[in-house]
């Protein structure tokens, strides 16, 4: 396993990260405990939840997620230190976490508190905003005319990000956080919260995890740049476009059990025709060079400049060794041209 450097922080964090969001609906305590103990022992060391799992998100099933990772941190005391935590507070938008409210510095201070009880554990590692109280061009909203940037108010949301800031720095003076993160934002979204970490004094960003695959790279080039240079770990989430890339999906397959046969908060809208005919595609090519389409993609993803770390989920153990061992494998120029090809003519399918 390799292991980079956690943007400007000295965390070192492998190059795999174990998602979580499946645990407490489409796995179970066991599920999760297996799954911990393989990548552990191959090495992963980084580990991403957040307060709103399991996926797809309800009432019933917020919470859950950290719940189990609490369950198994407190028979795993000794193992706690070998493990970089991440979790995420939800942004507004769900009526049953803080009434659908925007974060601000209370409820950052709050939602920390709560998913500590839930860990079981005294700090969290990286504590990120699961996305921000502006809307942003993320889950099919990156399409021109999708949204008005000249309708978000620049200084209200500045103010709700100083506030915001405020909150994350109170838990890192008091120990319950170690560092601080993004998810779902933008290179403005960015470049303001760095310049206000500056300005005040305030933590400063170290991380930030987009969805990011063979088939939705939106964030290269301009997102991914500025990471590099401003010293951010750029983080993929969902590199397999929520299982699309594997091939399970195609030709309108749903297998029993499988994340597309749960009822999506937004929408299948990763299933497009177009999106079908590049998955075709990359499959043929993977079968050609000897590995599965996800291992193509996991290990294309990894081979990305500029990725830090890259976050995967598997509700079959199965699933998580094909997966994991993708790591171990280095495209060819010629895999990797042809690929090139595949890219350039369905760029951005859904």
């Amino acid at each position: 396993m390799q292991y980079n450097l956690l943007g400007s922080s000295a965390v070192k964090v492998s190059r795999v990260c174990l998602g979580t969001m499946t645990w407490g609906l489409q796995n179970t305590q066991s599920d999760a405990d297996e799954q911990i103990a393989y990548a552990l022992d191959k090495g992963v060391n980084f580990m991403d939840t957040a307060e709103m799992y399991a996926v797809p998100p309800s009432p019933d099933t917020y919470g859950k997620t950290e719940q189990i990772i609490g369950d198994w941190v407190s028979r795993n005391k000794q193992k706690r230190q070998d493990i970089i935590l991440a979790t995420k507070v939800a942004g507004n938008g769900m009526p049953w976490v803080r009434n659908g409210g925007d974060l601000n510095r209370q409820a950052v201070i709050n939602a920390v508190d709560d998913s500590l009880k839930r860990l079981q554990t005294d700090y969290i590692d990286l504590y990120q905003l699961h996305w921000p109280n502006r809307s942003t061009p993320h889950f099919a909203k990156h399409w021109p005319g999708k949204l008005r940037f000249s309708d978000t108010n620049t200084n209200e949301h500045i103010a709700g990000m100083l506030d915001i800031l405020e909150g994350l720095n109170d838990c890192v003076k008091a120990g319950k956080i170690k560092h601080c993160g993004l998810s779902d934002d933008t290179p403005w979204g960015i470049s303001q919260y760095i310049s206000l970490a500056k300005e005040h004094n305030l933590p400063r960003m170290v991380a930030i995890q987009n969805e990011f695959s063979l088939v939705h790279a939106k964030d290269w080039p301009y997102l991914i740049e500025q990471c590099i240079h401003e010293d951010i770990a750029y983080l993929p989430w969902s590199p397999l476009a929520a299982g699309l890339l594997t091939g399970k999906y195609l030709n309108g397959a749903r297998p029993e059990g499988s994340r597309w046969s749960f009822s999506q908060r937004n929408g299948l809208f990763r299933d497009t025709p177009q999106a079908q005919q590049a998955t075709q595609k990359y499959l043929d090519l993977a079968h050609g060079n000897n590995m599965t389409a996800a291992q193509l993609a996991l290990a294309w993803c990894n081979q990305v400049d500029g990725v830090t770390s890259t976050i995967i989920g598997a509700t079959k153990m199965s699933q998580l060794k094909e997966n994991i061992d993708a790591f171990d494998i280095t495209l060819s120029a010629e895999t990797l041209a042809a690929i090139d090809e595949i890219f350039k003519a369905h760029p951005i399918p859904f």
